[in-house]
C-alpha cells in the first residue's frame, strides 16, 4: 500500500505547547498507519484500486492463519 516516506506530524502537550517532530522511512509509515486509525481509516481505504487483500498467512508466507505467540 501506497505511504509517504516522510511525514511532518504537528501535536500539542498537555500544557498546551505545539510540537513539530519529522518521520523518516517506516516509522514514517507507521506512524502515517496510526494517523489513520486515528481518523477511523482502515488500511483497505487506501489501497490501490483493483487491490485485493491477501489472507495474513499468505502474506506471512507460512500457511497458517495469524496467532499471539505465547509466552
Amino acid at each position: 500500500m501506497p505511504r509517504p516516506l516522510t511525514i511532518t506530524v504537528e501535536t500539542t502537550t498537555q500544557s498546551g505547547e505545539t510540537v513539530t517532530t519529522a518521520y523518516e522511512r517506516g516509522l514514517a509509515r507507521l506512524i502515517h498507519h496510526e494517523i489513520d486509525h486515528l481518523g477511523g481509516l482502515l488500511y483497505t481505504v487506501r489501497m490501490n484500486a483493483g487491490v485485493t487483500p491477501i489472507p495474513v498467512e499468505q502474506y506471512r508466507q507460512t500457511g497458517q492463519a495469524w496467532a499471539y505467540e505465547r509466552s
